[in-house]
């Protein structure tokens, strides 16, 4: 088998050399041979397992990708299976959060909220009415995602469209929306009365699924000719 260096490796993928010799120290490429000068000699092996990282990458993260070609390395193929397994259920779950903020905030945004100021809320029973602990509007008011007034006594009151507000940041962050990302979805609910809002940040979220799915599904050929070339037990 023709032996490969760590800058033949590289090369395929427009990385540097010393970015595969890190691979390899961190256990994503099987160990590699030594010269008797001490150089790394990698293998086809070495290649595939690179190809097959990278690919995993794009879908599952780094993180994921380099635990499943550390199990695939020691061969423990119920660890790497359970691995996969699980990127996809948290992928079908994300999916199913998508469908229900899509149908939630479909409801928040069909009628615009009624001016009637009776309809106002407290923290407590908005807390409340969001399965939520107080410091948290407190927090999300911080963070400059709600808008309550303030009555004469200094009390906060949530006016229907801030509830608005706090309904749809709660179905975000059920998706996994970072607080800034919230913000600025909430601005332009604001300044677009919802549905142009709504429909750009569920348009984005599904082509992220899509890209996801498809990337994962595309790691699976390297992935496998990458275990077909590994001794297994």
């Amino acid at each position: 088998m023709k032996a490969l260096r760590p800058v033949d490796l590289a090369r395929e993928h427009g990385l540097s050399a010393q970015a595969v010799r890190n691979y390899e120290e961190d256990g994503i490429l099987p160990p590699a041979e030594r010269s008797a000068s001490g150089y790394r000699r990698y293998t086809a092996v070495h290649a595939q397992a690179l190809r097959a990282f990278l690919a995993l990458r794009a879908g599952y993260g780094h993180a994921t990708a380099a635990e499943i070609l550390r199990a695939a390395g020691r061969g423990d193929d119920d660890a790497l299976f359970r691995l996969i397994d699980r990127a996809h259920a948290d992928l079908l779950h994300e999916r199913d959060v998508l469908d229900q903020v899509a149908a939630a905030l479909g409801d928040l945004t069909a009628a615009p909220p009624a001016d009637d100021p009776r309809r106002e809320l407290s923290i407590g029973e908005l807390a409340h009415q969001l399965g939520m602990h107080p410091a948290s509007l407190r927090k999300w008011e911080a963070a400059g995602i709600l808008r309550p007034r303030r009555d004469p006594t200094g009390r906060r009151r949530y006016p229907p469209d801030v509830v608005r507000d706090a309904h749809a940041a709660r179905q975000l962050r059920r998706g996994g929306y970072p607080l800034r990302r919230i913000e600025l979805f909430v601005d332009r609910l604001r300044a677009a009365g919802g549905a142009t809002a709504l429909e750009d940040v569920l348009a984005e979220w599904r082509t992220r699924l899509r890209t996801r799915s498809r990337a994962m599904l595309a790691a699976a050929t390297p992935l496998d000719e990458y275990l077909h070339l590994l001794p297994r037990p």
